[in-house]
């Protein structure tokens, strides 16, 4: 089959389209999800079981462990799960494929969810010119679920469509009797398949027709299924490309969970297929040859995946730990998620709060980060250098207003409990610090709002201003260094005189500014509107 390069020019058009979609939906959840998926997506994933559970009915419903994975780094990337609740929904995506493979196999019949993409996009068109914000992300939404599915059949149209024409492949019967070296060379067939098809069924087809042909034996299918499993993570990879650090981890887990898999399978290759073969041959007493094959890797191919869940269920967080050493934090890819509460409360109001006072530090750490970016804003001089870092100041006050209300929301389901007076106490203290530590992040806003407004009109800060600014920056820095000692002082150990000392040096300072400014432009150093 002739594949020419405007076949290639519209393979990588499906796959633009597809990345396109998944972007969009990420956008579309972070902007209409807010608190209630959520709450519905942590209340589902509560522990790896359910989050396995979720994994298994959502895949089986829509067929695709591809989908699966790529809404699950979607979620990820909107901050709707962690990368801890990632992994199990990813385990569970694993098992619910599956129930794909013995539909082909028993069937031949596969749920096209494409075929939906464009009804959606018909109702989602109405939502996105909507005027109201909460329809408007529901058909942003819309239109990247449709994009994302609608990308996936056209990867798998425009790829080489290699399930029609099996006799390319026929060459691959010169390399079956190599003993173990064959098992490891289709393992790499399978991987290399899967990632050109972009869908495991799809390489499951073929695995499934080769071996009913007779061209391999179901070893060697068994084989090819293995690289399948590791050659279908490559979609939840792409997918992460746009992603942020969490959801490429999410991305990555997929891949070293199915790995991993493979390996210890290989171990003991030779008793599993046997055990599987006597499966069918024995229990299922299927006679007909090339049904049995079919059956044989499906069953293969499931208990490679149920067993691998069962084993690797209780390491998710070395899972987790793994891929967090793998791909660690970019300084710059800060994105909205809550550190220390996550669903539910603790057993104890007293726990609650500890909790709470942790997030609250956090607050207090990243509000003082944006501080330090907002000077660092002051004497960026390159103009993309200061758009990026003034696109990251924006972001990190939604971060911050966020984060205000869920601590706020957080700390008001806690006084809702039992609690002692000490602690009812503690909550409306901690409530202020919240209210406070926000309205620090809305001055820094506003102070790079005005850096910027100077940056664009091209005018600049006489010597002596500067050097008032640095004096006045260094004086805040101090106050928010010792508002961090405060707020992190469980045993009341820092002294508080110097908060108010502090206090009093801005003011003192600010006041003499005011005085100096007024003198300044009547001296026409500089003009009123650079003072």
């Amino acid at each position: 089959m002739e594949y020419s390069f405007y076949d290639f020019l519209k393979l990588l058009g499906s796959l633009a389209l597809f990345l396109y979609g998944m972007k969009i939906m990420s956008e579309g959840l972070q902007k209409f999800a807010g608190d209630r998926l959520r709450k519905i997506l942590t209340a589902m994933t509560t522990n790896r079981v359910t989050g396995v559970l979720t994994g298994v009915l959502i895949t089986a419903l829509i067929q695709s462990s591809s989908a699966t994975t790529v809404m699950v780094v979607s979620f990820v990337n909107a901050g709707l799960l962690t990368l801890s609740q990632s992994i199990g929904v990813i385990m569970g995506a694993n098992i619910g494929t599956t129930v794909t493979a013995w539909i082909i196999s028993a069937l031949g019949f596969k749920v096209d969810i494409a075929a939906m993409a464009l009804p959606l996009l018909a109702v989602g068109v109405p939502l996105l010119f909507s005027g109201k914000s909460n329809r408007k992300s529901i058909g942003e939404f819309i239109f990247g679920f449709s994009f994302l599915f609608m990308g996936l059949s056209l990867l798998k149209t425009n790829a080489p469509d290699l399930s029609r024409n099996p006799e390319m492949l026929s060459f691959v019967q010169n390399y079956t009797d190599m003993g173990f070296g064959s098992v490891i060379l289709f393992v790499v067939i399978g991987t290399v398949l899967t990632m050109i098809v972009q869908a495991s069924a799809a390489t499951m087809a073929i695995t499934l027709i080769m071996c009913a042909n007779g061209w391999i034996s179901f070893e060697l299918g068994a084989a090819l299924v293995l690289g399948e499993n590791i050659g279908t993570t490559i979609t939840a990879n792409l997918a992460a490309l746009t992603a942020n650090t969490q959801a490429r981890r999410a991305a990555l887990a997929h891949l070293v969970f199915n790995v991993f898999g493979v390996i210890w399978v290989l171990c003991l290759f030779k008793p599993v297929t046997m055990g599987v073969s006597w499966f069918v041959e024995d229990i299922m007493r299927t006679a007909d040859p090339a049904v049995a094959v079919s059956f044989k890797l499906s069953a293969f191919h499931t208990t490679f995946n149920i067993c691998n869940v069962l084993i690797l269920i209780w390491f998710v967080k070395l899972i987790e730990k793994t891929v967090c050493k793998i791909i660690p934090q970019r300084e710059q890819d800060e994105e909205y998620r809550l550190r220390f509460i996550t669903g539910g409360m603790l057993s104890t109001a007293e726990l609650s709060i500890l909790q709470a006072r942790k997030e609250i530090n956090l607050f207090a750490e990243r509000t003082h980060r944006m501080f330090g970016m907002v000077r660092d804003l002051l004497h960026t001089t390159n103009d993309n250098d200061f758009n990026k870092l003034f696109s990251r100041i924006e972001k990190y006050e939604n971060i911050s207003d966020n984060m205000e209300v869920e601590i706020a929301n957080y700390l008001n389901q806690v006084s809702d409990g039992r609690l002692s007076s000490e602690s009812k106490l503690q909550i409306r203290a901690m409530l202020r610090e919240v209210t406070e530590i926000e309205s620090i992040g809305d001055s820094c806003y506003n102070l790079a709002r005005t850096i910027n407004r100077k940056h664009r009109s091209d005018m600049d800060f006489t010597p002596k201003q500067y050097d008032h600014i640095h004096q006045m920056f260094q004086l805040t820095d101090d106050a928010l260094s010792q508002m961090i000692s405060l707020v992190e002082d469980e045993h009341h150990v820092v002294d508080v005189n110097k908060s108010f000392n502090i206090e009093n040096e801005i003011n003192n300072y600010r006041n003499q500014l005011k005085n100096q400014n007024v003198l300044d432009v009547n001296n026409k150093e500089y003009d009123y509107q650079m003072g």
